[in-house]
């Protein structure tokens, strides 16, 4: 996340503008708001916020009436609130009205530092989760598209695109999904089941897999005991059930392929 925007609402303005320096000192974006009303209508139209620091105890409109507006609007929204009347009561409905954290009085300001960075990291992640999926359901949709218009398969007309049955793999993104789910793989098993892929129904032999997956030669027991590691995690996190591979098939004695018709469960 580029430099974060920060609201500070604190009716008590030195703490106020003292968090505030420090939140700049860290390279935020910071305003300040003194109660509840002025937060308010800081984010009448929109919130432009990423975090809000809120303070509890408020004239006018409370804290909590604050954060249950704030959430409202919009729900991955950061907020940290800091109190000096605390109660488990307060905390629990705090917390059920979508609070990230609650902190006491008096509280250093490294601690609501540390907060910060941690919340708007978990904010990063999730809205970098969302843009995928976002990704992924346009992918899934170019290839609904393309099935309907045109003759060829998929895997034909883009090259970035594998399709294999409900299995996709986007080079491109780095993003495979099955039946319309993502499905997270490490580098090297998204390697693996490309080199799978693209060879559809064909047996490679570990070899074979480890000299296109890693790029590297070894002799057959080395490669067979390596493949043997990725293809089981594969599997874990493709396969629907993975003590029944469908997709992922191995040849005794031969090697592994992909499956065109995974319908059925095969002997392992």
């Amino acid at each position: 996340m580029n430099r974060a925007d920060v609201l500070i609402i604190d009716d008590e303005a030195a703490e106020r503008i003292t968090l505030g320096e420090a939140l700049r000192l860290e390279d935020y974006h910071v305003t300040l708001a003194a109660s509840g009303e002025e937060a308010l209508s800081l984010t009448k139209d929109e919130i432009p916020f990423d975090l809000v620091i809120l303070d509890l105890k408020l004239p006018g409109i409370d804290g909590l009436q604050v954060l249950e507006a704030l959430h409202e609007a919009k729900p991955d929204l950061v907020v940290i609130l800091i109190t000096g009347y605390a109660t488990l009561e307060t905390a629990i409905e705090a917390l059920r009205k979508g609070a990230y954290d609650y902190l006491l009085k008096p509280c250093p300001v490294e601690e609501i530092l540390a907060t910060a960075r941690t919340g708007l990291a978990e904010l990063k992640k999730e809205r970098h989760r969302k843009t995928l999926i976002s990704q992924l359901q346009d992918t899934v949709q170019e290839l609904a598209d393309a099935d309907e218009y045109g003759d060829e398969p998929a895997e034909q007309r883009d090259d970035s695109l594998l399709k294999v049955a409900d299995v996709i793999l986007d080079r491109s993104k780095h993003l495979v999904t099955r039946n319309g789910e993502p499905v997270d793989l490490t580098p090297t098993e998204f390697r693996l089941l490309e080199c799978l892929m693209q060879e559809v129904d064909n047996v490679q032999t570990p070899q074979q897999l480890i000299r296109c997956a890693q790029g590297y030669e070894t002799d057959a027991m080395g490669a067979r005991s390596i493949i043997r590691v990725h293809i089981r995690r594969l599997r874990t996190k493709l396969e629907p059930v993975p003590a029944e591979p469908r997709y992922i098939i191995n040849v005794r004695g031969v090697g592994y392929m992909f499956s065109a018709n995974p319908e059925a469960p095969s002997d392992d």
